[in-house]
């Protein structure tokens, strides 16, 4: 699931990340959600997100829960 909408995000998630700096390359970060910074309920890039380790970035993707 991607992670463009604001609804399907929450903290404690899992979710793969694009740091401002991995952009071009579109290397993705692993991480769990601890705030969300995007207000807005929907964003074409994905909802901006703060990981418990500190690091920012928008959800490319939520790591589904088996």
């Amino acid at each position: 699931m991607d992670g463009k909408n604001r609804k399907d995000i929450y903290p404690g998630l899992e979710v793969d990340i694009i740091l401002k700096k991995d952009q071009r390359s579109g290397a993705l970060t692993r991480g769990i959600v601890d705030r969300l910074l995007t207000s807005a309920p929907y964003h074409s890039r994905g909802i901006k997100v703060r990981l418990e380790d500190g690091q920012v970035g928008r959800v490319a993707e939520i790591i589904e829960e088996d």
